[in-house]
């Protein structure tokens, strides 16, 4: 059975207008993305899925594959789209970010690893150690609880689990946080089904749509990498990210 990447892309973003096609290094940012995902191992083909004409023309200068969709609420729906469209001989999908562009093609590898390991397993995501207060008391920090075999428990905006007694801190060797990071694998069958799905109580009270799969009893895998990939959602991010690639440039040149 195939793995397939997929990576929704938008044109209007809310905070950073454009974003994927911002160009400051020499390349769209889209770019980046579709290229970490194409050195993936694990994918057998990527994907570009947008509702906008200009990201697809920009996207087929580069060489990516595009698949043109109906507009959508969510980057899931966008991705179901594509999915609905591949055959049967496609078993896997992966939605990956393409705000994300130092995203490590070994993180993907190691996302399909963790939903193909098992039958049972339907969904699977990442995350990463939380090493410090800010990270675990921001809202907009997505934390998960897994069980001992890391299958996802619950996903939360607020800090848990819960430390009752005692003074751990994130970073300490004892520290349970663990940080979710926004990146899937689906069974293409499971995918489809969840986009059908309304949303259910506890999404909509956390506005997690992670929580959809949970409720409906869905076995959702968790591996865990040592550091996350940085998304761009403001001017600032992009333009650290700028500083960071002239930075990497100018060592190779150097090297």
């Amino acid at each position: 059975m195939s793995v397939i990447g997929v990576i929704p892309a938008r044109l209007q973003s809310t905070r950073l207008p454009r974003k994927l096609l911002l160009d400051a290094t020499g390349q769209p940012l889209l770019q980046y993305a579709w290229e970490a995902a194409c050195n993936a191992e694990s994918l057998d083909e990527v994907i570009i899925a947008t509702d906008s004409q200009e990201i697809a023309d920009v996207a087929s200068g580069f060489g990516a594959e595009v698949e043109l969709t109906e507009q959508h609420p969510s980057g899931t729906d966008r991705v179901a789209e594509v999915a609905r469209g591949l055959t049967e001989q496609c078993g896997f999908i992966v939605n990956i970010q393409g705000d994300e562009p130092e995203l490590n093609p070994d993180s993907i590898d190691l996302l399909v690893d963790a939903i193909t390991a098992s039958h049972d397993t339907r969904m699977a995501t990442l995350a990463t150690p939380i090493l410090t207060t800010d990270v675990l008391s921001d809202p907009s920090c997505t934390k998960v609880v897994c069980d001992n075999t890391g299958r996802a428990m619950y996903f939360s905006r607020c800090p848990i689990p819960f430390v009752r007694d005692g003074d751990v801190e994130p970073g300490d060797a004892e520290s349970p946080w663990l940080l979710h990071l926004g990146i899937y694998a689906y069974r293409r069958d499971f995918l489809l089904e969840l986009a059908a799905m309304p949303p259910s109580r506890l999404e909509r009270l956390e506005k997690l749509e992670q929580l959809r799969a949970l409720e409906a009893g869905a076995r959702l895998q968790v591996a865990i990498v040592d550091e996350p990939s940085v998304g761009i959602d403001t001017r600032d991010d992009y333009a650290r990210f700028v500083a960071r690639q002239s930075a990497a440039d100018s060592e190779r040149l150097a090297g």
